[in-house]
């Protein structure tokens, strides 16, 4: 479990949607920037994911958690220029969480960096990752999470294959998810997800569905976040 001190049951009330006033709108936020320590793991990152349609094709994935890591500040967890990109927000607390497909044949980490930011800043980072596409540079790429006698142990910065980055704007929290094979092979021409996924895409982290997988399972992961916040939060994807 994350944190000490884990509340039972999600936050009441809604994320910056459905209360009246600015107030509520601040208190809504600030209750989303401090789940870290208020909600079960097992909430944040389920010990099974059911990804229905998530894979290409269309066709449905499942993911098993096999490790965990220790909730921790930011120090070493992102190459150089991803944490001097991530610098102007802060970083309050950064969960992960590794999972692995049904066949065992990729391994995808799912992180949740709450950062110390107020909406202002996530708006205007949001705003940077899409005006100059930092989301698909692969000197950007987070690093995965490597746990020890486990399927994902040979799961370095060499054998990352494809990933995601998301800045929410509604609460102090950057989604991200990388991927790579199990095996341990490496990945000369990673692909971020949202090319990875396209029709038609013929890369090799494309073709294994390395995309699907990272962009999958930080769908997922995103509305478990939103689910414990408020049903009010919810947003389709």
């Amino acid at each position: 479990m994350l944190g000490v001190g884990l509340l039972t049951g999600a936050v009441t009330g809604s994320w910056l949607a459905g209360d009246s006033g600015d107030e509520g709108a601040r208190s809504a936020y600030t209750e989303a920037g401090e789940m870290w320590h208020s909600v079960p793991v097992d909430q944040l990152f389920p010990r099974t994911v059911q990804g229905q349609g998530a894979g290409p094709g269309g066709a449905d994935r499942a993911w098993t958690r096999v490790a965990v890591a220790p909730d921790s500040d930011c120090a070493g967890a992102f190459d150089r220029l991803l944490a001097k990109v991530l610098e102007p927000v802060g970083c309050s607390r950064l969960l992960r969480a590794t999972y692995t497909d049904a066949t065992q044949s990729y391994v995808t980490t799912v992180g949740l960096l709450f950062t110390k930011a107020d909406a202002a800043a996530m708006t205007s980072l949001a705003g940077r990752f899409e005006k100059e596409g930092l989301g698909r540079r692969d000197d950007l790429m987070p690093l995965p999470y490597a746990a020890k006698d486990t399927v994902a142990e040979g799961f370095g910065a060499g054998q990352r294959g494809s990933w995601t980055v998301s800045v929410l704007t509604d609460a102090p929290v950057v989604v991200y998810a990388v991927s790579g094979w199990a095996d341990g092979r490496t990945v000369d021409e990673p692909e971020p997800a949202a090319e990875a996924t396209e029709s038609g895409a013929t890369s090799a982290p494309a073709q294994a569905g390395l995309g699907h997988e990272a962009q999958g399972l930080a769908d997922r992961v995103e509305r478990a976040l939103r689910k414990n916040v408020g049903p009010a939060t919810e947003h389709p994807s």
